[in-house]
Protein backbone atom coordinates (compact mmCIF):
# COMPACT_ATOMS: atom_id res chain seq x y z
CA UNK A 1 0.00 0.00 0.00
CA UNK A 2 1.29 3.36 -0.83
CA UNK A 3 1.08 5.74 2.27
CA UNK A 4 2.35 9.52 2.93
CA UNK A 5 3.29 10.35 5.65
CA UNK A 6 5.44 13.11 4.74
CA UNK A 7 5.89 16.59 6.05
CA UNK A 8 5.70 18.78 2.33
CA UNK A 9 8.05 21.13 3.73
CA UNK A 10 11.37 21.33 1.51
CA UNK A 11 9.98 17.76 -0.31
CA UNK A 12 10.41 19.37 -3.48
CA UNK A 13 14.13 21.04 -2.82
CA UNK A 14 15.15 17.28 -1.09
CA UNK A 15 14.09 15.46 -4.34
CA UNK A 16 15.61 17.95 -7.18
CA UNK A 17 18.33 17.91 -4.84
CA UNK A 18 19.09 14.25 -4.79
CA UNK A 19 17.81 13.46 -8.81
CA UNK A 20 18.64 16.68 -10.25
CA UNK A 21 15.82 16.01 -12.78
CA UNK A 22 13.47 18.92 -13.84
CA UNK A 23 9.88 18.75 -15.71
CA UNK A 24 7.19 20.35 -17.37
CA UNK A 25 3.87 19.18 -17.63
CA UNK A 26 2.74 17.55 -20.00
CA UNK A 27 -0.42 15.11 -20.89
CA UNK A 28 -0.11 11.49 -20.52
CA UNK A 29 -1.99 11.19 -23.86
CA UNK A 30 1.12 13.13 -25.37
CA UNK A 31 3.94 10.96 -23.46
CA UNK A 32 2.21 8.03 -24.84
CA UNK A 33 1.87 9.09 -28.51
CA UNK A 34 6.08 10.46 -27.99
CA UNK A 35 7.05 6.96 -27.05
CA UNK A 36 4.54 4.71 -28.91
CA UNK A 37 5.39 5.68 -32.52
CA UNK A 38 8.97 5.96 -32.76
CA UNK A 39 10.02 3.83 -35.29
CA UNK A 40 12.50 1.06 -34.54
CA UNK A 41 12.75 -3.17 -32.85
CA UNK A 42 12.61 -4.07 -29.62
CA UNK A 43 16.24 -5.12 -28.72
CA UNK A 44 14.45 -7.38 -26.00
CA UNK A 45 17.72 -9.45 -25.57
CA UNK A 46 19.81 -6.46 -24.17
CA UNK A 47 17.01 -4.80 -22.46
CA UNK A 48 16.62 -5.28 -19.02
CA UNK A 49 13.71 -5.01 -16.77
CA UNK A 50 13.76 -5.09 -12.90
CA UNK A 51 10.96 -6.44 -11.29
CA UNK A 52 10.82 -5.00 -7.69
CA UNK A 53 9.31 -7.18 -5.11
CA UNK A 54 7.89 -4.62 -2.84
CA UNK A 55 8.54 -4.99 1.22
CA UNK A 56 10.65 -7.52 2.37
CA UNK A 57 10.36 -10.83 4.64
CA UNK A 58 11.39 -8.94 7.97
CA UNK A 59 8.87 -5.88 7.23
CA UNK A 60 6.42 -7.77 5.61
CA UNK A 61 3.90 -4.25 4.47
CA UNK A 62 0.37 -4.75 5.05
CA UNK A 63 -1.88 -7.75 5.70
CA UNK A 64 -5.04 -8.42 3.98
CA UNK A 65 -8.13 -9.23 5.13
CA UNK A 66 -7.48 -12.73 6.07
CA UNK A 67 -4.61 -12.11 7.78
CA UNK A 68 -1.49 -13.05 4.71
CA UNK A 69 1.39 -10.20 4.72
CA UNK A 70 1.53 -8.58 1.24
CA UNK A 71 4.92 -9.35 0.87
CA UNK A 72 4.15 -12.77 0.05
CA UNK A 73 1.33 -11.72 -2.83
CA UNK A 74 4.22 -9.21 -4.21
CA UNK A 75 6.73 -12.11 -4.24
CA UNK A 76 4.60 -14.06 -6.27
CA UNK A 77 3.35 -11.67 -8.35
CA UNK A 78 6.65 -10.56 -9.81
CA UNK A 79 8.06 -14.59 -10.05
CA UNK A 80 5.01 -14.62 -12.61
CA UNK A 81 6.19 -11.03 -14.39
CA UNK A 82 9.37 -12.47 -14.66
CA UNK A 83 8.76 -15.39 -16.23
CA UNK A 84 6.24 -14.35 -18.90
CA UNK A 85 8.94 -11.21 -19.51
CA UNK A 86 11.75 -14.18 -20.43
CA UNK A 87 8.87 -16.34 -22.12
CA UNK A 88 8.71 -13.01 -24.25
CA UNK A 89 12.52 -12.57 -25.28
CA UNK A 90 13.38 -10.78 -22.16
CA UNK A 91 16.56 -12.50 -21.16
CA UNK A 92 17.48 -9.98 -18.41
CA UNK A 93 14.48 -9.43 -16.60
CA UNK A 94 15.04 -9.76 -13.00
CA UNK A 95 13.51 -10.02 -9.70
CA UNK A 96 14.98 -7.54 -7.30
CA UNK A 97 14.76 -8.58 -3.73
CA UNK A 98 15.94 -6.70 -0.69
CA UNK A 99 15.86 -7.41 2.72
CA UNK A 100 16.09 -5.20 6.19
CA UNK A 101 14.02 -2.73 7.53
CA UNK A 102 11.73 -0.51 5.83
CA UNK A 103 13.73 2.58 5.28
CA UNK A 104 17.01 0.57 4.86
CA UNK A 105 15.38 -1.19 2.28
CA UNK A 106 14.14 1.30 0.34
CA UNK A 107 17.63 2.55 -0.18
CA UNK A 108 19.21 -0.46 -1.24
CA UNK A 109 16.56 -0.63 -4.20
CA UNK A 110 17.88 2.06 -5.36
CA UNK A 111 21.14 0.91 -5.23
CA UNK A 112 20.48 -1.98 -6.75
CA UNK A 113 18.73 -0.94 -9.31
CA UNK A 114 21.25 2.36 -10.32
CA UNK A 115 24.07 -0.22 -10.17
CA UNK A 116 22.73 -2.86 -12.78
CA UNK A 117 21.93 0.00 -15.54
CA UNK A 118 18.88 -1.33 -16.09
CA UNK A 119 16.26 0.34 -18.85
CA UNK A 120 13.14 0.21 -16.45
CA UNK A 121 11.88 -0.35 -13.01
CA UNK A 122 9.21 -2.46 -12.34
CA UNK A 123 7.97 -1.50 -8.18
CA UNK A 124 5.56 -4.50 -7.39
CA UNK A 125 2.68 -3.74 -4.05
CA UNK A 126 -1.09 -4.88 -3.06
CA UNK A 127 -3.27 -2.36 -1.94
CA UNK A 128 -4.56 -1.35 1.44
CA UNK A 129 -6.45 1.56 3.14
CA UNK A 130 -5.79 3.61 5.85
CA UNK A 131 -6.50 2.47 9.13
CA UNK A 132 -9.58 4.90 9.66
CA UNK A 133 -11.23 3.48 6.58
CA UNK A 134 -11.32 -0.34 8.20
CA UNK A 135 -13.52 -2.38 9.54
CA UNK A 136 -13.16 -5.89 11.50
CA UNK A 137 -14.53 -8.91 11.26
CA UNK A 138 -13.58 -12.87 12.51
CA UNK A 139 -11.57 -15.45 10.32
CA UNK A 140 -10.55 -18.72 10.96
CA UNK A 141 -10.90 -17.71 14.72
CA UNK A 142 -8.65 -14.25 14.24
CA UNK A 143 -10.57 -10.81 14.44
CA UNK A 144 -8.73 -9.09 11.22
CA UNK A 145 -9.14 -6.00 9.30
CA UNK A 146 -11.12 -5.25 6.00
CA UNK A 147 -12.43 -3.02 3.93
CA UNK A 148 -15.01 -3.57 1.35
CA UNK A 149 -15.16 -0.21 -0.41
CA UNK A 150 -12.18 0.07 -2.99
CA UNK A 151 -10.68 -2.02 -5.72
CA UNK A 152 -8.48 -2.55 -8.57
CA UNK A 153 -4.93 -1.27 -9.44
CA UNK A 154 -3.10 2.08 -9.13
CA UNK A 155 0.19 2.47 -10.95
CA UNK A 156 2.14 5.67 -9.47
CA UNK A 157 5.13 7.73 -10.66
CA UNK A 158 7.45 10.67 -9.72
CA UNK A 159 8.03 13.81 -11.20
CA UNK A 160 11.48 13.80 -9.88
CA UNK A 161 12.84 10.55 -11.80
CA UNK A 162 15.34 11.07 -13.94
CA UNK A 163 13.65 10.34 -16.86
CA UNK A 164 9.81 11.39 -15.86
CA UNK A 165 8.21 11.54 -19.49
CA UNK A 166 9.28 7.79 -19.99
CA UNK A 167 8.05 6.81 -16.54
CA UNK A 168 4.83 8.56 -16.85
CA UNK A 169 4.78 7.02 -20.95
CA UNK A 170 5.12 3.55 -19.67
CA UNK A 171 2.64 3.78 -16.51
CA UNK A 172 -0.04 4.58 -19.49
CA UNK A 173 0.69 1.80 -21.56
CA UNK A 174 0.81 -0.35 -17.98
CA UNK A 175 -3.16 0.94 -17.25
CA UNK A 176 -3.95 0.64 -21.11
CA UNK A 177 -3.10 -3.22 -21.37
CA UNK A 178 -4.21 -3.95 -17.65
CA UNK A 179 -7.92 -3.19 -19.41
CA UNK A 180 -7.43 -4.75 -22.06
CA UNK A 181 -7.22 -7.80 -19.49
CA UNK A 182 -10.68 -6.52 -17.88
CA UNK A 183 -9.15 -5.03 -14.92
CA UNK A 184 -9.89 -1.28 -13.99
CA UNK A 185 -8.27 1.55 -11.54
CA UNK A 186 -9.33 2.49 -7.63
CA UNK A 187 -10.76 5.98 -7.60
CA UNK A 188 -9.97 6.17 -3.61
CA UNK A 189 -6.29 8.06 -3.75
CA UNK A 190 -8.33 11.11 -5.42
CA UNK A 191 -10.91 11.46 -2.35
CA UNK A 192 -11.16 13.88 0.29
CA UNK A 193 -11.30 10.92 2.95
CA UNK A 194 -7.96 9.93 2.37
CA UNK A 195 -6.41 12.67 3.50
CA UNK A 196 -2.51 13.04 4.12
CA UNK A 197 -2.92 9.60 1.72
CA UNK A 198 -4.41 11.67 -1.39
CA UNK A 199 -2.49 12.08 -4.53
CA UNK A 200 -2.87 13.38 -7.59
CA UNK A 201 -4.48 11.61 -10.52
CA UNK A 202 -2.57 12.57 -13.64
CA UNK A 203 -3.56 10.35 -16.10
CA UNK A 204 -7.61 9.58 -15.52
CA UNK A 205 -7.51 7.13 -18.87
CA UNK A 206 -4.31 4.56 -17.54
CA UNK A 207 -5.24 5.22 -13.63
CA UNK A 208 -1.59 6.89 -13.02
CA UNK A 209 -0.91 8.95 -10.17
CA UNK A 210 1.78 11.12 -9.13
CA UNK A 211 4.12 10.39 -5.60
CA UNK A 212 6.93 12.48 -6.13
CA UNK A 213 8.78 11.95 -2.96
CA UNK A 214 8.53 8.21 -3.00
CA UNK A 215 12.64 6.83 -2.87
CA UNK A 216 12.31 4.13 -5.33
CA UNK A 217 10.34 6.20 -8.24
CA UNK A 218 13.03 9.78 -7.64
CA UNK A 219 16.04 8.24 -7.00
CA UNK A 220 16.19 5.09 -10.22
CA UNK A 221 18.34 6.74 -12.66
CA UNK A 222 15.60 4.75 -15.29
CA UNK A 223 12.39 5.24 -16.03
CA UNK A 224 10.63 3.62 -12.90
CA UNK A 225 6.58 2.72 -12.11
CA UNK A 226 4.98 1.50 -8.50
CA UNK A 227 1.78 -0.83 -9.86
CA UNK A 228 -0.33 -1.74 -6.70
CA UNK A 229 -1.81 -4.48 -8.55
CA UNK A 230 -4.86 -4.91 -6.10
CA UNK A 231 -6.73 -4.09 -2.67
CA UNK A 232 -5.57 -7.15 -0.44
CA UNK A 233 -7.56 -5.92 2.07
CA UNK A 234 -10.93 -5.88 -0.13
CA UNK A 235 -12.29 -9.84 1.01
CA UNK A 236 -13.47 -10.64 -2.53
CA UNK A 237 -10.60 -8.81 -4.36
CA UNK A 238 -8.22 -10.72 -2.16
CA UNK A 239 -9.58 -13.84 -3.46
CA UNK A 240 -8.84 -13.17 -6.67
CA UNK A 241 -5.20 -11.69 -6.35
CA UNK A 242 -4.36 -14.98 -4.30
CA UNK A 243 -5.40 -17.09 -7.67
CA UNK A 244 -2.80 -17.88 -10.75
CA UNK A 245 -4.89 -16.89 -12.97
CA UNK A 246 -5.27 -13.10 -11.84
CA UNK A 247 -1.56 -13.30 -11.47
CA UNK A 248 -1.15 -14.34 -14.96
CA UNK A 249 -3.64 -11.95 -16.18
CA UNK A 250 -0.96 -9.12 -14.84
CA UNK A 251 1.84 -10.85 -15.73
CA UNK A 252 0.79 -10.77 -19.08
CA UNK A 253 -0.45 -6.83 -19.30
CA UNK A 254 3.23 -5.58 -18.01
CA UNK A 255 4.48 -8.14 -20.13
CA UNK A 256 2.39 -6.19 -22.79
CA UNK A 257 3.21 -2.95 -21.84
CA UNK A 258 7.24 -3.66 -22.04
CA UNK A 259 6.88 -4.60 -25.30
CA UNK A 260 5.37 -1.66 -26.48
CA UNK A 261 8.02 0.55 -24.09
CA UNK A 262 11.01 -1.17 -25.31
CA UNK A 263 9.61 -1.03 -29.20
CA UNK A 264 9.69 2.44 -28.34
CA UNK A 265 13.21 2.81 -26.94
CA UNK A 266 14.28 0.21 -29.90
CA UNK A 267 17.28 2.06 -31.70
CA UNK A 268 18.94 3.73 -28.35
CA UNK A 269 18.80 0.22 -26.50
CA UNK A 270 20.09 -1.70 -28.82
CA UNK A 271 23.28 0.50 -29.38
CA UNK A 272 24.29 0.33 -25.72
CA UNK A 273 27.03 -1.91 -24.72
CA UNK A 274 25.89 -5.04 -23.43
CA UNK A 275 25.44 -5.04 -19.50
CA UNK A 276 25.02 -8.30 -17.15
CA UNK A 277 21.40 -9.21 -15.26
CA UNK A 278 21.83 -9.44 -11.44
CA UNK A 279 19.78 -11.29 -8.87
CA UNK A 280 20.22 -8.62 -5.97
CA UNK A 281 19.35 -9.91 -2.08
CA UNK A 282 20.71 -8.01 0.98
CA UNK A 283 22.90 -5.39 -1.09
CA UNK A 284 24.25 -2.66 1.05
CA UNK A 285 23.69 0.85 0.63
CA UNK A 286 27.47 1.77 -0.91
CA UNK A 287 26.86 3.66 -4.21
CA UNK A 288 24.55 6.72 -5.27
CA UNK A 289 23.47 7.58 -1.96
CA UNK A 290 25.39 7.78 0.75
CA UNK A 291 24.58 6.24 4.30
CA UNK A 292 24.62 9.34 6.16
CA UNK A 293 21.86 10.45 4.57
CA UNK A 294 18.90 7.76 6.15
CA UNK A 295 18.65 9.59 9.58
CA UNK A 296 17.64 12.70 7.47
CA UNK A 297 15.36 11.07 5.38
CA UNK A 298 13.76 8.78 8.48
CA UNK A 299 12.10 12.56 9.74
CA UNK A 300 11.11 13.36 6.63
CA UNK A 301 10.09 10.06 4.97
CA UNK A 302 7.65 7.12 5.85
CA UNK A 303 7.53 5.83 2.52
CA UNK A 304 6.24 2.42 1.95
CA UNK A 305 9.19 0.10 0.93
Amino acid sequence: MVVNKVAHLGIVALAAMLVGASWQPVRAEELATQHGTDSGSCARSAFQVLIDVGHTATSPGADSARGVPEYEFNLKLADAIAQSLHEAGFDKAVRLVTSGSKLTSLFKRVVSANHSNADLFISIHHDSVPDNLKETWQYEGRKLSYSDRFSGYAIFVSNYNVDRAASVAFGHSLGQELQKHGLHYTPHYTLPLMGRYRHELIDEEAGVYRYDHLIVLYGAHMPAVLLEAGSIVNRQEELELATPERRLMVAEAVTAAVENFCASRGKSVAERPAHHPIFVVNTAASKGIRPASLSHHRRIHAAKT
